[in-house]
């Protein structure tokens, strides 16, 4: 049977399709590139918001029009695993469903829809044991790859339904992550990005204490790996031992994620977030302080429950005054099941759309000022992709694929994905860059 994923929604899900194709290639299934090549289609699915959600279910309906041409449907991932009834009922196209804990049955449901059996729901509660990675189907040239250190959430924001979908907080032991890294490593990644809902709680379950900065130094001793990058760090967990950490390794890209959502205490407190202002400037301070050259993406919640424009103030003045390297604004969603979707004074749509609006022309601005800062200077650039002119896009050790800053540049040499070119930036712009290959 030949099978086709269709991955919507955040890295983990890239990662939770990488492993379920790895698994079902090795219970002999083919993967293909295409829906057209495919016999069965897999939706992976996000559920997170409202929009990730609309989006989902149109990407259902479309991919369920090659229905007519003999094809099986299955839609997965945390839109099952939240609405796994409700779909099921509302959704006949689909000859399956299942969950973000099931894939491991998918081989076995598959053959069984081929065997004639009928559509099948599968979306057990969280697995809190077994969580080992034996095999993962990788793209041809995997010089990027995410990889996930723990699953599940224990920190309960009042907006946030992902520790109900994906279950509490569990650590994966040091020697599987290291087993995994080690086969990316072989395979051929060159930059490894760490993802969890919290990597800084990593170890508190299964270590009793925190333990990413011992697993970044053990993934440091992989020769083949350059540039190891940290996505979701939140403010409250990053130690002194852990910044240490990222100084002194070469191989730590000095860029993190730190989810802030937002800098009233207030709004802070009302989201149920174990910051505050304070430590916020505190923390982020000692990041600029420690490592100079820190480029720090964050991600705000604008037009939360009972905002005022004092609180919505707060945050702009704090955006004005950090001056992020990169950052995201999203405007609220009142997510069913969370404690956020009670509370009183939901703000209207417009309002949001306008404080989102405000922040980001700000931070188009800080962005530039910050573009226009690397002009002269040589960076090394990772190349992601290559056009028939000789020219290229890439990215510095300072962002992340896909949601970062790309740095265009021409070379008459060959180069392919993954390859580290080091680049003179000669142009800024609001986002990207431009620049001129350093001849060695």
């Amino acid at each position: 049977m030949k099978v086709y994923f269709d991955t919507l929604g955040c890295p983990k899900n890239i990662n939770d399709s990488e492993v379920a194709m790895g698994n079902l290639e090795g219970r002999g299934f083919t993967i293909v590139d295409s829906p057209k090549d495919a016999d069965t289609i897999v939706v992976n699915t996000c559920g997170f918001i409202e929009d990730a959600k609309k989006e989902s279910i149109d990407e259902i309906f479309t991919m369920a029009s090659y229905k007519a041409e003999g094809k099986k449907l299955i839609v997965s991932g945390c839109l099952v695993q939240r609405y796994a009834e409700e779909l099921y009922e509302e959704i006949p196209e689909a000859d399956g469903f299942i969950g973000v804990n099931d894939y491991d049955k998918l081989p076995d449901l598959l053959k069984g829809l081929e065997d004639g059996k009928e559509r099948f729901l599968a979306n057990n509660p969280c697995n809190l044991t077994k969580m080992e990675v034996s095999i993962r189907h990788l793209p041809k040239n995997p010089y990027t790859a995410y990889l996930k250190i723990a699953e599940g959430c224990d920190n309960i924001c009042s907006y946030c339904i992902i520790p109900e979908i994906r279950g509490p907080y569990r650590s994966r032991t040091i020697a599987d992550i290291l087993k995994e890294a080690r086969m990316l490593a072989e395979a051929g990644c060159r930059e490894l990005i760490l993802i969890a809902q919290d990597l800084t709680y990593y170890g508190m379950d299964n270590y009793g204490k925190p333990m990413l900065s011992s697993l970044l130094r053990e993934l440091c001793r992989i020769e083949e790996l350059r540039w190891i990058r940290l996505l979701y760090c939140y403010e409250e967990r990053i130690d002194d031992e852990l910044i240490r950490t990222i100084a002194s390794e070469e191989k730590i890209c000095n860029y993190i994620d730190i989810p802030i959502q937002h800098a009233s205490d207030r709004i802070l407190n009302e989201m149920n977030r174990d910051t505050t202002n304070e430590s916020l400037y505190n923390t982020l301070s000692k990041l600029h302080r420690e490592i100079p050259d820190i480029h720090i993406r964050t991600t705000l919640i604008v037009g939360f429950p009972g905002e005022t424009e004092e609180d919505f103030q707060v945050l702009s003045d704090f955006v004005s005054d950090q001056k992020f390297s990169r950052l995201g604004v999203f405007p609220y969603s009142k997510e069913e099941g969370t404690v956020a979707a009670t509370m009183k004074n939901q703000i209207p749509e417009d309002i949001k759309q306008q404080r989102l609006d405000h922040i980001m022309m700000k931070q188009m601005e800080i962005s530039l000022e910050g573009n226009r800062s690397k002009i002269g200077k040589v960076f090394e650039v990772m190349v992601d992709s290559a056009e028939d002119d000789g020219s290229y896009s890439g990215r510095t050790r300072y962002d992340a694929p896909e949601i970062d800053n790309s740095v265009i540049f021409t070379s008459d040499k060959k180069y392919r994905p993954g390859d580290i070119v080091p680049v003179e930036i000669v142009e800024a712009y609001d986002y990207d860059l431009e620049g001129r290959e350093v001849q060695k």
